[in-house]
C-alpha cells in the first residue's frame, strides 16, 4: 500500500486530470502551500500515452474509466459508450489533442449565470494569454506566446485537410487561420485543427503543469487511490477518506478540499459525502449533510454522428488524425455555431445498429452537434466506493436536437461529397442517401459520444446551482469544484481548453483573488 508520511495538508486537490493538474499545479506555487494530488489511475506513460496515433488504444483500456449510459429509448434502447480519461492527466492523456476554445458566448453566459464579469470572454481572454504557448500566426490580443501549454498545427496537414478547407470555403464557410481566434467570436469556420502535440509526442496537461514541478518538496501525489468521500466536522470540509489497495486512508487539510474528478465521478462524491438530492440519498440510506438538487442534474455532453468516405487510394494519417474541423450554424438566426464537425483521417466503425461496415480504407467526419439541448442527469446505484453511477443523459431527447442532428449530416454529406475530393475518396460509404425516416433511424442508431461529459454540479444563482462565482460549494465550507462539472451550458468545441481555464481560474479564487492577467 502507498504510504505517505504527511496526513495533513493545506489543500487536497481530489482528481489529477485536465482541470486538477492545472489547480494543484498552481497552489503549489503557493510559498509554504502543502498540496496533495489524488488520483484513482497510474502513472502509465507508455506509447499509447506518448504516441499521438495510438490514442484508440487507450478507449477500454484501464486508462479509461469506461463508463456508460442507461439505455435510451431516443437511440431505439441503444447505451453509449462514454469513455473518459483516467490516470495522470486525465482526459488530456488519452484524448484526440484538439486545442478548443469555446465560443465568445459560452464565456459570456458563464458570466451572467454567476454573476461575475470574471468568467466573461474578455476575462478569459487574459487566461488564454496566460496559458498559451501559441506556435502560430501571433495574435496579440486572442493568443499567449509564453505559457505552460504548447498549442500548433501540423506543419504540412494530409491532403485530406486541405480538401476540406477547399470545400467548406466553396459552400460558403468562411476559412480561418486557426478555429481559436476570430473565428470563435462570429458565426464559426473552418480551419486547420489547433492540436497539443509538441515535438511529434502528446504534451498532456499534466506534462505541462505537474512535471515541471515534480521537485516541488510540497507537492505529493497520490495514484491509484479512489476518493470515497469528503470528510466533514460540521459543515466544513476537513479531509478525504480515499481506498488504497482495499485499504482506508484518511487525509486532513487545513485549507481546502477541492474536487477535480470529472462530471461522473465528482457529482458521486458530493452525493456519497451527504451533498445532493434529499430522494436520491435517502434511497440509499446517505445521511444528509446539505440538500443540493442539483448534483446530477444538467448532463450535457457533444453527440456525433460518423459519416465514412472510401479512400481511392490509402492515405496517410497526420498526428492524431483529426487536422481539420468546423463549426457552423444550422440556423442563421443563432448566436453561435451549433454543428461541430471533427475530421479523423482513418475510417471509424459505426455502432453495429448502423448496419454498414467501414471501407478497408477512408476517412470519417463525425458530424456533432455543439449546442444540444436535451440534458441528462445521475444518479447513483449505492453508497460505496465501487457502485457505478447511472448515466441518463437522454441524447437526442429534445426534438430541437434531432433537427440540428440532420443539418449536421447533411452539411457534412455536402461537404465530403464536394468536388474537392476528386482523387482522393471514391465515394461515400455512410450513411449513404436516406429518405428522412430513414435518416433519422440512422441518427438514432450512429450517435456516439465526443467523450464531453459536464454540467453536473452547476454554477450559477439559481436553485438547481451546485457552486457559485467562486466554484464554493453551496452550504458548506472549505469545499470547491473545478472541473467541466461546472459548466452551466457546454462549451462550443471539444473542452479541455475550457478546462484548463477552469483550472486556473480556479487557482486565483481559491489563493484570494483575481491575479494579475
Amino acid at each position: 500500500m502507498q504510504q505517505l508520511i504527511d496526513r495533513t495538508y493545506d489543500f487536497i486537490v481530489c482528481g489529477a486530470g485536465t482541470s486538477g493538474c492545472v489547480v494543484a499545479a498552481r497552489l503549489a506555487d503557493q510559498p509554504g502551500a502543502r498540496v496533495l494530488l489524488i488520483e484513482a489511475g497510474s502513472a502509465y506513460t507508455g506509447p499509447e500515452v506518448t504516441d499521438p496515433a495510438q490514442w484508440p488504444a487507450n478507449l477500454g483500456s484501464e486508462r479509461d474509466w469506461g463508463f456508460e449510459a442507461q439505455p435510451n429509448p431516443a437511440l431505439n434502447g441503444r447505451r453509449m459508450a462514454l469513455n473518459m480519461g483516467k490516470g495522470l492527466g486525465g482526459g488530456s492523456s488519452i484524448n484526440v489533442m484538439v486545442w478548443a476554445r469555446g465560443h465568445r458566448t459560452d464565456w459570456d453566459h458563464f458570466a451572467e449565470e454567476s454573476g461575475d464579469p470574471g468568467w466573461g470572454y474578455e476575462s478569459v481572454l487574459g487566461y488564454y494569454r496566460r496559458i498559451e504557448n501559441w506556435q502560430g500566426r501571433p495574435d496579440p490580443l486572442r493568443r499567449g506566446p509564453n505559457g505552460p501549454v504548447h498549442v500548433a498545427q501540423p506543419h504540412a496537414p494530409q491532403p485530406l485537410a486541405l480538401a476540406t478547407l477547399e470545400a467548406a470555403n466553396q459552400l460558403g464557410i468562411p476559412r480561418f487561420d486557426s478555429p481559436n481566434g476570430e473565428m470563435m467570436e462570429g458565426p464559426g469556420g473552418v480551419a486547420i485543427a489547433d492540436l497539443r502535440i509538441k515535438e511529434g509526442k502528446r504534451d498532456s496537461v499534466y506534462d505541462a503543469y505537474i512535471v515541471p514541478r515534480l521537485h516541488n518538496p510540497n507537492l505529493h501525489i497520490l495514484t491509484q487511490a479512489l476518493v470515497a468521500r469528503v470528510l466533514f466536522k460540521g459543515r466544513t470540509a476537513i479531509g478525504v477518506e480515499v481506498v488504497v489497495e482495499g485499504q482506508q486512508q484518511r487525509f486532513y487539510v487545513t485549507g481546502e478540499v477541492i474536487l477535480s474528478m470529472g462530471a461522473v465521478n465528482t457529482p458521486k462524491v458530493l452525493m456519497q459525502s451527504g451533498i445532493g438530492p434529499e430522494a436520491e440519498l435517502r434511497a440509499h440510506g446517505i445521511p444528509l449533510l446539505n440538500v443540493l438538487p442539483g448534483v446530477g442534474q444538467n448532463h450535457q455532453d457533444h453527440v456525433a454522428f460518423g459519416c465514412t468516405w472510401a479512400y481511392s487510394q490509402p492515405q496517410p494519417v497526420g498526428g492524431g488524425g483529426c487536422e481539420a474541423t468546423l463549426y457552423w450554424k444550422s440556423d442563421a438566426r443563432l448566436d453561435a455555431p451549433d454543428l461541430l464537425h471533427c475530421q479523423l483521417e482513418f475510417a471509424v466503425p459505426s455502432p453495429p445498429e448502423v448496419g454498414i461496415a467501414p471501407p478497408a480504407q477512408g476517412w470519417t467526419m463525425f458530424a456533432g452537434l455543439a449546442r444540444p439541448v436535451s440534458r441528462g442527469q445521475l444518479r447513483l446505484s449505492g453508497a460505496g466506493v465501487l457502485d457505478r453511477m447511472l448515466i441518463e443523459p437522454n441524447t437526442l431527447s429534445a426534438p430541437e436536437d434531432m433537427a440540428a442532428a440532420l443539418a449536421s449530416v447533411e452539411l457534412c454529406r455536402e461537404l465530403g461529397n464536394h468536388r474537392a475530393f476528386a482523387g482522393v475518396v471514391s465515394g461515400e460509404v455512410v450513411p449513404g442517401p436516406r429518405d428522412r425516416q430513414g435518416m433519422e433511424r440512422f441518427l438514432r442508431n450512429s450517435a456516439v459520444s465526443f467523450w464531453h461529459q459536464c454540467g453536473t454540479a452547476k454554477m450559477g444563482r439559481d436553485d438547481m446551482a451546485v457552486v457559485d462565482r467562486a466554484l464554493r460549494v453551496y452550504g458548506v465550507s472549505g469545499l470547491r469544484v473545478v472541473d467541466a462539472s461546472v459548466m452551466p451550458r457546454i462549451t462550443v468545441g471539444n473542452t479541455m481548453a475550457a478546462c484548463v481555464v477552469i483550472g486556473e481560474r480556479g487557482a486565483d479564487l481559491v489563493v484570494g483573488g483575481e491575479a494579475s492577467l
